[in-house]
């Protein structure tokens, strides 16, 4: 279905063009995580960041129901209780928009205007996901497994419900789980009451929330989310990328206190110890360096322990500051050798870009 009213396809902002009031719509629906939650090893549910496409769905748990077909030899239909009832694992997972830092992109596109804050870390509880496949009988001629959701809009003049699909081989890991809790409570509505996917290491369009229906097919998934959205592209009509596994990023508690409309962060003279979090979706982060010069010069960091597989790790440094003006930076790098860039490469969904936080303070 298609609609007049409806949002005009993907475009980037004009030169000069201040946030939109259609972007503002969706910052005021949408939030991050403010920078100093870093703090905490899980994410407190209210603080983690939070995207919704459409509505939040109105189900009865009662009604709700999980059905699980395609190309399987046994058909398969849950409810909350018998999905509760099979054996339970839980992961501690950092979650990432594809979108983070699009809003910090020249040009930029329109869209969440999102700066460095769209991520959050939990512990997710539910049940493996390919125990389930495996029962339903997987057909020889599986590649593909195609999660909806219930929340249902319109995108690019689009109607839909939310959707997405892993290749059959990132479906069967055995860290993906459907999820009903999330740091041991149910899941709050915002977050995907009662069934939500978790896709360790993927980010987060891969985590479809409010999940109804889970659909194995013998042909590659051309629904929206996977073949229109959440691509690394130029231009309009370039095919582009699929957008995946989360690239590394370090991110930094701005030290001091700040102004209240520029964020602008003021400090005393003296030793100050920076900490942070970095992740990656491809595997631990082995190194973060600090930059207190606007990234001149570099120092390594101290890591912490490391913690689950896709979890961040904490990280500190000291800095002996003198009056002045500074901007900070961190960066990570992951250990199959992705490395954090400074600036990154524009692409027009605003895409997978990890490029540097940069934290301005002033000392004196």
């Amino acid at each position: 279905m298609t609609s007049t009213e409806a949002s005009a396809p993907a475009r980037v902002a004009d030169p000069g063009e201040g946030i939109t009031a259609e972007e503002l719509q969706l910052a005021a629906r949408n939030h991050g995580m403010p920078a100093e939650a870093l703090r905490y090893d899980l994410t407190p549910v209210g603080l983690h960041y939070l995207l919704i496409h459409y509505d939040i769905p109105a189900i009865a748990p009662q009604e709700w129901r999980l059905r699980l077909g395609g190309a399987v030899d046994r058909p398969l239909e849950l409810t909350l209780d018998e999905l509760r009832a099979r054996p339970a694992a839980s992961r501690t997972v950092t979650l990432e928009c594809a979108g983070n830092g699009r809003a910090r992109l020249e040009p930029r596109p329109i869209s969440q205007p999102w700066l460095v804050d769209a991520v959050g870390t939990a512990e997710w509880t539910g049940t493996p996901l390919a125990p389930l496949l495996a029962e339903a009988g997987l057909s020889p001629d599986a590649v593909e497994v195609a999660f909806t959701g219930a929340d249902h809009g319109i995108e690019r003049g689009i109607e839909q419900d939310y959707a997405r699909a892993l290749p059959l081989a990132a479906a069967l890991a055995e860290d993906v789980i459907l999820a009903y809790e999330m740091n041991g409570v149910p899941l709050p509505p915002q977050h995907g009451y009662p069934l939500r996917l978790v896709v360790p290491g993927w980010y987060g369009m891969a985590q479809v929330k409010w999940l109804t229906g889970i659909e194995v097919l013998d042909r590659p998934f051309e629904g929206f989310q996977n073949a229109v959205a959440y691509r690394l592209k130029v231009e309009a009509d370039d095919v582009g990328e699929p957008v995946t596994r989360i690239l590394p990023r370090a991110l930094m508690i701005p030290p001091g206190y700040p102004d209240f409309m520029s964020r602008t962060r003021f400090a005393k003279p003296g030793e100050h110890l920076l900490t942070g979090r970095a992740w990656s979706g491809w595997g631990p982060v082995d190194r973060v360096e600090v930059s207190t010069d606007g990234g001149l010069t570099w120092a390594d960091a101290d890591l912490g322990p490391l913690g689950d597989a896709y979890a961040w790790r904490s990280w500190r440094h000291r800095w002996t500051a003198v009056p002045g003006r500074y901007e900070l930076l961190a960066r990570a790098t992951d250990r199959v050798g992705h490395v954090q860039p400074v600036d990154q490469p524009w692409n027009r969904q605003g895409m997978a870009n990890n490029m540097t936080q940069r934290v301005a303070v002033v000392v004196g």
